[in-house]
């Protein structure tokens, strides 16, 4: 019996996908800059494909990435390609040019703007024709080769197979052309003849669960073998005898200590076998159960678990740890090894904020109100809990604090400033608690004339009246004088004079507005204020110091948007604690308030320079190119030896031209002010460098290189002032304008003796690596490049003190705390540079732990790492006996054979267990790097083995698998529900395919924010748009997809929902968000999570989805493919049921033979297709096309968010309760869901006419009448007892559903709503179908049906059965009687039924399976359903009902 066992594999449904394209794809990920070098290096490597075996090609292939990466993405690399993890990245490349679609016959080819063809020549014509069509759409994750970028350039895709000569043919010209700048060349993988073995994927894990065999439910149809293995049972299974005698016989005692037992177990062995150990002992546990109970536990081990257990910890991977190797490997190459690095990593890295806002405790606003102090608020409450207090939705609470602060910058003689402060009256005399401020922006010469300047006059005025009376009147008046200027106009000198002689008549205008006004006072602030803030174009609003952009600055617009921006900033201030601050304070104390605004230093988009410099990289420049970055940095101003600098900033620019001496003086001033920045320089010459045309900046550094730093610093201030370059230009010698004090030798000579070589490899530095063009200025700040900057914009003193600011309280200010710590170097001012570049550009996860324990000498599994290697350092807190530690262990092991890995396991175990943790065998498949056989040829691929497993239980079959696989069996001649080893000879081999990934989103109506209920929305692609569809949920506005890799279009579903919605906006799809159509790439294994908005149509909008109007023919027919007349259509039965196994599907099929025989109208069947067996699908077809009934299989997989069930039978129970609202097309609108094992004996349209008064669905109640099973009516007492309040407890067996009603009332939501409440209790919920309707009785109804409608001898008495118009074989708690033999016993027609069914399948197995097993595998059956058909394949006789299968053109 050693050689039974069960295998279980899981391949993709996709063909293979070349190696060397998923290599390229990794290479990709790791910086789109290797990309291209790499597709050069490998360009014609599939010559070796045919002359090499498999390993060596493979070992080829990671040879030639081994040029581009460390050794550490070496081994990554290998990971991923065992993993097959970039498998759908290609296979996406591939869909979309199956999409094109690809011309016959070539191996590769191109599509210009839409028109394909294969050869280089026929491209060249295409070109020519190109701009005359539009360009093609592109992708995010498209290839473009680095070049031109005009927008009026030519798209050409290439679609091909890197390493092939075809492949090659092309590439050479279109990389030429590209980079002459004369089209954009993208690249596209394409496969032209793909393996047809699918590969098989890893990654999940596989769980043999032991089954209770309380009630027998095994089809005895197939049990021929048993006698080989009764006799002689080994000792293991007798382990498994008692782990079931403990389950059965509730001998709990034994089991209280065993995860502590099993911790001490896994401490007491070698290092080096623990995690074996542990893998053992939580994948196999049901056999290991009964020793582990033997072992003593040190109660040392069990205090300090204990005491470790009082800390928290969160529990919780390729990409982590691909993520995680950037940073390791270059703190390890920056010299910061061991445990000074993981410093570094936990040094939290501010994130860049969303919204950066400036300090509006400014002098030059004038404020008009205050609500604290004015006395047209005094009667608001003023305290801060007023904030807490309930309102209604809306509502802007009135509290007396200066929370909203809005600050208009005007120009008042501006036309478009009179709209604005029309609309702050409008806030002010509604008494919006809004405070509001004005900045006015007015000529700022020292002697002007008011008389012929408005905006002057205008600001004369103002003072004059606030001055006189206060600002408030001021305000007003600045009003009215706006209401006199008409539409289209601006203020004028006129109508400010005439306001001034109308209201003031006793006023000295002269004395006003003149040239010696006496009301000049503080004109020039808010100028100055406005240019020192970098504000945009005026007129310019900030919302508590936020700057609105200009589209917001549409006074149409800008009042609901203040609005909204008070209810937002509400909900800051509840969430917000401050101690009776002032509010305004509080306010701009704020982590995002700076004392400038500069697009260019704030945006959230950021490129680092990469200092570690790894292979193949092109920044290698930095340390190979006479090092300009050591002769840079060791000559930075001022170059104090003692001092750390927090901030390095470089100027790059072309010192010889004004606009780059501008900015380096603009540098240098600020660094005199400041003493935490260091400034570099570098020269970007416009044109080529020569000894004339540099003189300057040869000056420069002749001085840095001989000179003493404050001489330096003061020679270059000269230097760059414009007299000085005046006199240069006007031969005067460098050397005459030398300071005192300067060595005059030193630096002649070394002015003469500079190389032009040393300034033209700064200017390659600038080209290749900063990618500038010549010429051209950039800032550099630790590593961050801002700019290129264009001729006119300026970088000045005030913008370097911003940058300064946000460069240091991101991260330098903590790194250089670090640095100064640790002692590392004399040059400590680099390092800060370059850590924070490093860290600063990795991307932003989680906030890091620093775990430490309290004790961890007796229950903390220390596994040390390699020395003197870049290592991961991994803390696993694992209780040994969970599912969590049956992955969690042979995880482990794997990527300790991929990465350099310290680790520490906690045993987190839990004490007073009362039940066995653990019921079932576990595989975790996943293998390191890609294996192969003995003659060097690839081995399949990972497989789950289960060996040496007990023959006595029952087990079934579990595949576990990321959240969004949708995986379903699709080979096994074994019932995969109910296996028994003792009656198998040999392994059980199930064979499992990834059908689909699942697309998810969430869809919100914009108007209401609601999720449209009922909402449809299609995927598919540009030749078939219709694969798939799907309804949207009332949870969250929940939906799925079920797709696969590739580029997909999502639409509205033709029908209502396009008639009454559009799409407006989305998030995390491809296409840009303002897009028609939405497109989603998935191209991953991960989940792909998407957000829609919606809006109905501005003549729809009191339309309602689910309304009447839903029967409208269009969409019926886009649903059904039944044609016939509308009468003829309504009229279908529509049957849902559920099972798995084998059992049940034969009982499946005896109560659908039931239902036919009973009814004259037409019948489809649903089923539900995560459990059905591969069997069970084969023949359905047949039953179908011999029994003339429609059927579909509806699949919807668990929601990640909606709490999870493990146990199989649960989750079944769940499909058939929790998704009627989504399983079924909105065009059914009546469903009846009847239970695998039942008998029909009336026909079930008359359940389905059943007026259900209101109800979404009927159920039946269970039985009273047979008396001598009173003690087990539990319904009867306790809980439900008081629940129902004498109402009665219905049987899920059999109902039927108002899907129309049901969706209505939203009742799927509500039921899933009460379970996700319910369901977190385990004890809750036992069965979970019958149970959740039950229990929502009050919030929804159910219609009772009549007794008769389900008789179960259970429950019913002999008497009621004659009537009965179902039969269900329910469990008898008391005899415990077999479902098969209670079948026979209580049903007489079942027998019958029995049969008939066996002659059919008997007939379809002698037409398909005469091949043997192993040529079977490679034929696909030909099914001919037209008789007529059948005389063209000679000796075909015209058979009956069934269709004839044809196998390699013979009729069998």
């Amino acid at each position: 019996s050693a050689s039974k066992g069960v295998t279980a594999s899981l391949k993709a449904k996709w063909p293979q996908t070349p190696l060397l394209l998923e290599t390229s794809e990794f290479i990709c990920e790791s910086g789109e800059e290797k990309f291209w070098p790499f597709v050069d290096t490998v360009r014609e490597l599939a010559v070796y494909k045919h002359g090499e075996s498999v390993r060596s090609y493979y070992n080829l292939i990671v040879k030639k990435a081994g040029q581009f990466l460390t050794d550490l993405q070496v081994s990554l690399l290998k990971l991923s390609l065992s993993l097959r993890a970039y498998s759908p990245t290609v296979h996406t490349f591939l869909q979309i040019a199956s999409d094109e679609p690809p011309p016959e016959a070539c191996s590769a080819f191109v599509s210009v703007h839409g028109q394909l063809t294969c050869s280089t020549k026929d491209m060249k014509k295409l070109l020519k024709t190109a701009a005359g069509r539009p360009k093609p759409y592109l992708y995010k994750n498209d290839h473009k080769y680095p070049g031109a970028n005009g927008t009026d350039l030519p798209v050409v895709i290439l679609y091909a197979e890197i390493g092939t000569k075809k492949f090659n043919t092309f590439h050479k010209v279109l990389s030429e052309r590209a980079e002459e700048g004369k089209l954009i060349y993208v690249l596209r993988h394409y496969v032209a003849e793909p393996k047809k073995q699918n590969i098989l994927l890893s990654g999940y894990g596989v769980e043999l669960a032991i089954k209770s065999t309380e009630y027998k439910a095994v089809d005895d149809t197939q049990v021929k073998d048993s006698k080989s293995s009764t006799t002689d049972e080994e000792d293991d299974t007798d382990e498994v005898q008692v782990y079931q005698h403990v389950l059965r016989s509730g001998m709990f005692s034994a089991l209280t200590d065993l995860s502590f037992q099993a911790a001490a177990r896994i401490m007491s062995v070698p290092k080096f076998d623990s995690l074996k150990l542990m893998r053992d002992l939580s994948q196999n546990f049901p056999s290991r159960a009964r020793s582990l109970t033997r072992v003593a536990v040190n109660q040392e081990m069990r205090k300090e678990i204990e005491e470790n257990q009082k800390v928290h910890f969160s529990e919780a991977i390729l990409d982590i740890i691909r993520g995680e190797a950037k940073l390791l490997e270059g703190l390890h190459n920056l010299g910061i090894r061991g445990t000074s690095m993981s410093k570094f990593l936990r040094m939290p890295v501010t994130t860049v904020e969303e919204s950066y806002a400036l300090d509006i405790r400014h002098s030059a606003i004038m404020w008009i109100n205050d609500i604290e102090s004015d006395s047209t608020y005094r009667t608001w409450p003023s305290s801060l809990q007023e904030l807490l207090r309930a309102t209604f939705p809306g509502v802007i609470r009135q509290i007396r604090r200066n929370f909203f602060n809005l600050v208009l910058f005007l120009d008042p003689a501006q036309e478009e400033s009179i709209e604005l402060v029309k609309l702050a009256e409008l806030f002010y005399k509604h008494k919006i608690p809004l405070r509001i401020g004005f900045v006015f922006v007015v000529n700022t010469e020292d002697k002007v004339n008011g008389f012929e300047d408005a905006g002057v006059a205008f600001f004369r005025l103002w003072n004059y009246i606030a001055e006189e009376y206060d600002v408030t009147q001021a305000f007003l008046s600045m009003v009215t004088m706006y209401n006199r200027v008409d539409v289209g106009d601006s203020l004028s000198v006129e109508t400010v004079t005439a306001y001034l002689k109308k209201k003031f008549p006793k006023a000295n205008t002269a004395k006003i507005l003149g040239v010696e006004s006496s009301y000049d006072d503080k004109r020039k602030a808010g100028a100055v204020f406005y240019r020192k803030s970098g504000l945009g174009a005026l007129p310019v609003a900030l919302f508590n110091g936020i700057p609105l952009s200009s589209e917001e600055m549409d006074p149409d617009e800008l009042e609901t948007i203040l609005l909204q921006r008070i209810m937002d900033t509400t909900n800051f201030f509840q969430r917000a604690v401050f101690m009776g601050l002032d509010v305004v304070d509080f306010l701009m104390e704020q982590s995002n308030v700076v004392p400038r605004i500069n697009p260019v230093i704030l945006s959230p988009e950021r490129r680092y320079l990469d200092f570690t410099a790894s292979p193949g990289n092109n920044e290698d420049i930095l340390h190979t190119l006479y090092k300009p970055e050591a002769l840079l940095i060791s000559n930075c101003f001022p170059a104090e030896e003692e001092m750390v600098y927090g901030v390095t900033i470089w100027i790059i620019a072309d010192i010889e031209q004004a606009p780059g001496r501008q900015m380096l003086l603009n540098a240098l001033k600020h660094m005199s002010s400041s003493s935490n920045s260091r400034v570099g320089v570098i020269n970007n010459p416009g044109g080529t460098p020569s000894e004339d045309n540099s003189s300057l900046y040869k000056a420069i550094w002749a001085s840095f290189l001989t000179q003493t730093s404050k001489n330096t610093l003061d020679f270059t201030l000269k230097l760059l002032k414009e007299d000085t370059v005046q006199l240069i230009t006007h031969d005067t010698k460098i050397k005459d304008l030398l300071l005192q004090g300067m060595d005059q030798d030193a630096f002649e000579k070394k002015f003469n003796t500079l190389e032009v070589d040393f300034l033209r490899s700064q200017q390659r530095f600038c080209q290749e690596v900063l990618k500038l063009k010549a010429g051209q200025r950039a800032v550099v700040s630790n590593g961050r490049i801002l700019g290129p900057f264009t001729e006119d914009e300026e970088f000045s003193a005030d913008d370097f003190h911003l940058l300064e600011k946000i460069t240091l309280s991101t991260s330098a200010e903590k790194i250089k705390a670090k640095v100064k710590q640790m002692n590392l170097a004399p040059r400590n001012s680099d390092l800060i540079m370059k850590v924070d570049a490093l860290l600063s550009a990795a991307p932003k996860g989680e906030a890091r732990k620093d775990i430490k324990f309290v004790k961890d000498k007796h229950s903390v599994l220390h596994l040390a790492a390699r020395e003197d290697e870049v290592f991961y350092d991994v803390v696993a807190i694992v209780d040994p006996l969970t599912r969590d530690a049956q992955k969690l262990a042979p995880l482990l092991s794997v990527l300790g054979q991929v990465v350099n890995m310290r680790v520490q396991v906690f045993m987190n175990c839990r004490a007073k267990l009362s039940e066995m943790p653990l019921k079932s065998f576990y595989r975790f498949v996943m293998e390191a790097e890609v294996s192969f056989l003995g003659n060097d040829t690839m081995s399949t691929g990972p497989v789950a083995r289960f060996t040496e497993i007990p023959e006595s239980p029952l087990l079934t079959l579990n595949m576990i698998t990321p959240e969004s696989w949708m995986v379903e069996a699709v080979r096994s001649p074994h019932d995969l529900d109910n296996i028994h080893l003792q009656e198998v000879s040999g392994v059980v081999n199930a064979e499992y395919e990834l059908e689909y990934l699942l697309l998810e989103g969430h869809c919100f109506d914009m108007s209401s924010g609601q999720p449209p209920r009922g909402l449809q929305f299609t995927l598919g692609m540009k030749q078939d748009p219709l694969m798939q569809d799907t309804i949207v949920m009332a949870n969250l506005g929940y939906f799925q997809l079920k797709a696969n890799p590739g580029a997909w279009i999502l639409r509205l579903r033709k029908g209502r929902s396009e008639d009454i919605y559009q799409i407006q906006a989305h998030d995390g799809t491809d296409s840009p968000a303002d897009a028609e159509d939405v497109i989603v790439v998935l191209n991953s294994f991960h989940s792909k999570i998407i957000k829609v908005r919606v809006q109905k149509k501005p003549d729809k909008l009191n339309e309602d989805l689910l309304s009447e109007a839903t029967e409208s023919k269009g969409l019926w027919d886009s649903i059904t493919s039944v044609e016939e007349g509308d009468k003829k259509k309504e009229d279908v039965l529509n049957i849902f049921s559920v099972a798995s196994g084998h059992l049940y599907e034969r009982f499946l099929r005896i109560m659908m033979l039931s239902v036919l025989r009973h009814t004259k109208t037409p019948v489809k069947f649903w089923f539900l297709k995560n459990y059905l067996s591969p069997s069970f699908k084969e023949t359905i077809p047949h039953m179908a096309e011999a029994y003339g009934f429609q059927y579909e299989l509806v699949q919807y997989k668990w929601p990640r968010w909606l709490h999870q069930q493990t146990e199989k039978q649960r989750i079944i129970w769940g499909h058939k309760i929790l998704f009627l609202d989504v399983l079924f097309p909105l065009a059914v609108d009546k469903i009846i869901f009847v239970d695998a094992d039942q008998i029909v004996r009336a026909d079930l349209k008359e359940l389905r006419e059943l007026d259900l008064e209101g109800a979404p669905y009927g159920y039946t109640p269970f039985c009273d009448s047979r008396r001598e099973m009173e003690g087990y009516r539990f319904w009867k007492t306790g809980y439900w007892a008081s629940h129902l309040a004498h109402r009665k407890y219905h049987i899920s067996a059999l109902y039927v559903v108002d899907l129309k009603k049901f969706r209505k009332i939203a009742a799927g939501d509500r039921l899933r709503g009460q379970y996700q409440a319910l369901s977190q209790d385990p004890n809750s919920l036992s069965n979970l179908d019958q149970d959740l309707p039950n229990n929502m009785i009050h919030q929804v109804a159910i219609k009772s049906l009549p007794q008769e409608w389900l008789w179960c001898e259970t429950w019913c008495d002999d008497s009621s059965k004659p009537t009965a118009k179902t039969i269900d074989l329910c469990n008898n708690p008391k005899t415990k009687e077999p479902k098969l033999s209670a079948a026979v016993r209580i049903v007489p027609e079942w027998t019958s039924y029995d049969s008939e069914i066996k002659q059919l399948k008997e007939n379809f197995t002698l037409l398909c399976h005469q091949q043997p097993e192993s040529e079977r595998a490679q034929l696909a059956p030909i099914v001919i359903q037209d008789p007529a058909l059948s005389s063209k394949y000679i000796g075909c006789p015209v058979m009956h009902a069934l269709p004839h299968v044809l196998l390699q053109g013979q009729c069998k």
